[in-house]
């Protein structure tokens, strides 16, 4: 067994499902998004973890400031950590809940001198909470933005304190206060700030290493076509050559014609062969690729990527992705319109693990029915190399209504049919506006 097949064979020993890359699938890889999640959950828990405590002092506190602002204030405090932690549980607007809850409190903090209707001695229930915050901060903010705010706020809090309607303490308790919260929220920020430099290492050397494994696996199987290829050439091509020009009697032409229609079935087959190297590139390569792609277009393009997580794509199916989206994307400059039509480009992560580009335009649209058999730039470089690549191209178009090409990897059940090449024959007005 050479080198590259003795990488690509899995261990059945190991009892752990790869592909043929290597690649264990029975887990999904490290990554900054997987401790993004992890610490925001945390944080998140955290939070209400700490505001369960904070009830204890609620009720003795509640009747020292107007009923209404305490009411608001109390549900908008704890209805953004509720928030926080859905977010977090879903994975989604993560960064802008957590957001919510440090702009929520810097309000109640600033409001609360205004509404306070008897002063306090001991501390007041939002100082429990201050811990809370700057970690929200911490997540929902930069680097830079989470320290300002762990210095201003909880010295915000030590000032107001000092104030008569703060309760009149003197001003070393409310130092102390502050120092001690600063303390607190530091270490959450230093811990989330680490953790996360540390996942993006990660996630670098892991694209490093799969570019490079990908790099010599791709090397390998390029090497193996191209001897199939000179073994075509030689068996196939040259002896048709070679008896052609031999050939007098009319049996010997009939021969040299079947030898040539054989020839060229050979090379077509060969031509349309997606050989399974075993190499992976990751979807986020894929798609900053293709948007690379449409820049260099130098027409309005309206570009949205999202949901990209860590998908490893084969790199056959990728590379057919790439080209399907790239000349869908030339067709609508060659054929929708000027550039002061609208485009756009989606490329987008769905459920179950299949990725999805969309490619659309409202430009001058086409008649698919009407399009010459000859013209194969839709059929070959778009529908026919995404149904080899075990996928769909879906495209949609009318005179006048512009045109949409929807490319889908893997194809699932409940996926659109790939179009006959009769009904998608078409030059392509897909592509998008930025």
């Amino acid at each position: 067994m050479n080198p590259p097949e003795a990488a690509l064979a899995s261990s059945p020993a190991s009892g752990a499902s790869t592909d043929r890359g290597g690649v264990d699938l029975s887990r999904p890889p490290l990554s900054r998004k997987r401790v993004d999640t992890v610490i925001s959950r945390s944080v998140a828990w955290f939070g209400v973890v700490f505001g369960l405590q904070t009830l204890l002092s609620l009720p003795g506190q509640f009747p020292l400031s107007e009923p209404w602002w305490s009411t608001l204030t109390v549900g908008a405090m704890y209805g953004s950590l509720v928030l926080a932690v859905f977010c977090s549980t879903i994975k989604r607007f993560v960064v802008g809940s957590h957001r919510v809850v440090a702009v929520v409190y810097v309000i109640a903090l600033f409001t609360w001198p205004f509404f306070v209707i008897e002063p306090q001695t001991d501390s007041h229930w939002l100082y429990q909470l201050t811990t809370v915050a700057t970690a929200c901060a911490a997540i929902g903010l930069r680097v830079r933005g989470a320290s300002v705010y762990l210095l201003i706020v909880p010295f915000i809090y030590g000032s107001i304190r000092a104030t008569p309607a703060g309760g009149g303490g003197p001003w070393e308790i409310g130092l102390f206060d502050a120092i001690f919260a600063v303390i607190l929220g530091g270490a959450v920020l230093v811990i989330v700030t680490m953790t996360r430099v540390a996942a993006s290492s990660v996630d670098e050397a892991q694209s490093t290493a799969l570019d490079r494994y990908s790099h010599a696996v791709r090397q390998y199987a390029t090497e193996v076509e191209r001897v199939q290829v000179d073994a075509i050439v030689h068996d196939s091509v040259l002896t048709t050559f070679l008896t052609a020009a031999r050939s007098e009697s009319p049996a010997q032409k009939v021969l040299a014609s079947s030898m040539a229609g054989n020839a060229i079935r050979h090379l077509e087959e060969a031509a349309q062969a997606t050989p399974d190297d075993g190499s992976t590139v990751r979807f986020r390569q894929v798609a900053e690729r293709i948007v690379a792609a449409s820049r260099e277009l130098l027409v309005p393009i309206s570009i949205r990527v999202r949901s990209l997580d860590t998908r490893i794509l084969p790199a056959v199916q990728a590379e057919a992705l790439y080209s399907a989206a790239v000349q869908s994307m030339v067709n609508s400059v060659q054929h929708a319109g000027g550039p002061e039509v609208r485009r756009w480009l989606r490329v987008s992560g769905v459920q179950g693990g299949a990725v999805e580009i969309e490619i659309g335009d409202a430009g001058t649209g086409f008649d698919p029915s009407t399009v010459p058999a000859e013209r194969l730039g839709v059929r070959r470089s778009i529908i026919e190399r995404m149904a080899n690549a075990g996928g769909v191209a879906d495209i949609r178009s009318s005179p006048g209504d512009g045109t949409v090409v929807r490319l889908r990897w893997p194809l699932v059940g409940g996926a659109s049919p790939v179009p006959s090449p009769g009904e998608r024959t078409s030059e392509q007005n897909g592509e998008d506006e930025r």
